[in-house]
């Protein structure tokens, strides 16, 4: 009976249903943001996007929050031009994440780590909150992250080459650039990259979570439905 509630939900066919699921969205994605928060409190660097909206964040003095919401818009005008489809979930990714970070940050609620075996473990949590979260997050069914949404327009664009390879290039570029405009890069660098993917994966198989099942909906869909009365 769950499992048929919850699919019936994923669909986002009532205003009731869209509007469950886009404050289960918006909730995810703030504690994802503590999630962020955490890996850079470790102190021994932070996964590639962070890299450069840290960056953006050092060079033009801005909080980090705001530099990710200007990386969001870049990318999500990307996204848009490649006519890839957008949903609510996205627009609430551009803004929620990195204003949730700022706010975690603004708190102090969490220590920076003082040694190595903390900084880790403080990394570990922070990946581990990342993937339980961003598994709620893409239940939602109301669309993608604006990065992921930008790999998968490459990559339909570049058929040749295997995702991988498109990811490894794009998060290569971003670090690279990142770190020229003064973004904390180190062995938290590595990890992120190294274990983040298989966290996440470890994550959705604790709960049985199949992410290819979701069918997200477009923010012009949602639209219908919010515009429509319905049974």
């Amino acid at each position: 009976m769950r499992n048929m509630h919850f699919e019936k939900l994923s669909q986002n066919r009532t205003t009731t249903d869209i509007m469950i699921n886009f404050i289960l969205a918006a909730v995810s994605l703030f504690f994802n943001g503590f999630g962020i928060y955490l890996v850079i409190q470790a102190g021994i660097g932070v996964a590639p996007w962070d890299v450069f909206s840290l960056g953006l964040s050092k060079t033009f003095g801005i909080l980090y929050g705001t530099a990710s919401i200007a990386v969001s818009v870049i990318i999500l005008a990307i996204d848009i031009y490649m006519k890839e489809p957008i949903g609510l979930a996205m627009l609430i990714d551009s803004v929620v994440v990195g204003k949730s970070v700022d706010f975690f940050n603004y708190i102090n609620v969490v220590p920076e780590g003082r040694n190595l075996v903390v900084s880790i473990v403080m990394l570990f949590l922070g990946l581990t909150i990342m993937a339980y979260t961003q598994l709620f997050y893409m239940k939602a069914s109301l669309g993608c992250g604006p990065r992921d949404t930008l790999l998968v327009g490459l990559k339909k664009r570049i058929k040749n080459i295997p995702i991988g390879v498109v990811a490894m290039a794009l998060l290569c570029t971003v670090t690279f650039v990142g770190y020229l405009l003064g973004g904390p890069i180190g062995i938290g660098t590595v990890l992120c990259a190294v274990f983040q993917g298989p966290i996440m994966q470890a994550a959705f198989k604790s709960l049985s979570f199949d992410a290819t099942n979701i069918e997200h909906q477009s923010i012009p869909d949602s639209i219908k439905v919010l515009t429509h009365k319905h049974a």
